[in-house]
């Protein structure tokens, strides 16, 4: 399956239970036709990593995951050695090393003899694929999602910058890697650090906000379509009330569709203060926030 326009693309990413913006199809739609990366920017629960499960839904591949973190190297994201493995290799070969070894006489010589050999324990034999070489390894082209990028080290987003503007990897002791297939790059970032001019040259840029009514109304009739429609209102004005008080977090569209959720649950089918006041840490992550929702709970509704 492919992308063929704008309003395709919002079309199949809605089978793909993920309604998308004009604006959200029109990036998803380029990235598709010009092999860039999407740099997905907003606060967390909006729907970026969705975006991502969505594309891979929409064009039958797999979705392969990088969950980013503050240490991350290239060991765990790229590749490294299976150095058991060679230890077994070599154990197992010990007859064939004292044979090529045989007819020297010094210890440097028989040292080099043996690393004229090392390009067979040093072989795609011996490597231990992450991530991002499985991504580009693949025989079938892939969905690489590159989660929280922000939360992963600036040496880490420089050391992706080839992979992202040349769909290559370089391997010390192979080589340079190609991708056998060029793959769907999505990138997230909920702004914990600013990213670098250079990583953003090389991504189509896509900032996703909390949803306006209209659109958040439709995500939970779309993914909660038990629920009542007056029920459904009502919550979102609540929402979106609280978005403007000054919070730690404010809630976002899955707190939005875990609110929906346990109402339904609790076979509640009008808010009311108290109903409010007793499910509030659904949609709170921090006891100042609660507190400072119970404060202005008489405004909400």
């Amino acid at each position: 399956m492919k992308y063929t326009s704008i309003n395709h693309t919002v079309e199949q990413l809605e089978k793909a239970s993920y309604i998308a913006s004009k604006e959200i199809a029109t990036v998803v739609f380029l990235a598709f036709v010009t092999h860039k990366p999407i740099l997905i920017e907003g606060p967390a629960g909006v729907g970026k990593t969705e975006l991502a499960k969505a594309v891979a839904f929409n064009l039958k591949r797999q979705l392969i995951r990088l969950q980013c973190y503050e240490g991350l190297d290239e060991a765990k994201a790229l590749y490294e050695w299976e150095y058991a493995k060679q230890l077994l290799y070599t154990q197992i070969v010990k007859e064939k090393i004292h044979h090529i070894i045989n007819d020297t006489h010094s210890l440097p010589e028989a040292v080099e003899r043996i690393a004229e050999q090392e390009d067979a324990f040093f072989s795609e034999r011996f490597i231990q694929s992450r991530p991002l070489l499985e991504a580009i390894s693949s025989p079938e082209p892939v969905v690489l999602l590159i989660d929280e990028i922000d939360k992963s080290d600036p040496e880490f987003e420089a050391f992706l910058l080839e992979l992202l503007s040349d769909f290559q990897v370089s391997i010390p002791e192979i080589g340079t890697r190609k991708a056998v297939n060029i793959p769907f790059v999505v990138l997230t970032s909920n702004n914990y650090r600013d990213m670098s001019d250079a990583l953003k040259r090389r991504c189509l840029h896509l900032y996703i906000d909390y949803p306006d009514k209209t659109l958040e109304t439709k995500i939970v009739r779309l993914k909660m379509p038990e629920i009542d429609q007056k029920l459904t209102d009502q919550l979102i004005d609540v929402i979106r009330q609280i978005r403007t008080l000054d919070l730690k977090k404010h809630p976002c569209i899955s707190e939005t569709l875990d609110w929906a959720k346990s109402l339904v649950a609790l076979n509640i089918n009008t808010l009311s203060h108290q109903v409010i006041r007793d499910t509030l840490n659904v949609i709170c992550k921090y006891k100042s926030d609660v507190d400072c929702v119970k404060e202005k709970i008489q405004s909400l509704c």
